[in-house]
């Protein structure tokens, strides 16, 4: 099974930058799709950006669309979120999961099998 390691979270000024990693263990990265969730305070689970087993294809919410951008090294297993010009809203835990489809990006949580613990994104206004 594929153990999944956020880090790179952290707390930052409104209009500034992060970038999240997801490290994983174990035979299946390359296989398959990987997706970045994010959970706010009081707020449900919700997809962030996914990518296709190659890199290929990425997708995003539209509430990022433009302002993070998902990418992945198969070579050394991680996942990546660049997240530019944040706000305040974008302030969640965000989650690394691992898909279930090597060319489908799901967007519900039940599409994704392994998830990371999660790393804590702050933006002060």
């Amino acid at each position: 099974q594929v153990q999944l390691v956020e880090s790179g979270g952290g707390l930052v000024q409104a209009g500034g930058s992060l970038r999240l990693s997801c490290a994983a263990s174990g035979r299946t990265f390359s296989s398959v799709g990987m997706g970045w969730f994010r959970q706010g305070p009081g707020k449900e689970r919700e997809f962030v950006a996914g990518v296709t087993r190659t890199g290929g294809t990425t997708y995003y919410a539209d509430s990022v669309k433009g302002r993070f951008t998902i990418s992945r090294d198969n070579a050394i297993a991680k996942v990546y979120l660049q997240m530019n010009s944040l706000n305040p809203e974008d302030t969640a835990v965000y989650y690394c999961a691992q898909g279930k489809s090597p060319l489908r990006i799901g967007l519900t949580q039940n599409e994704y099998s392994n998830w990371g613990q999660g790393t804590q994104v702050t933006v002060s206004s």
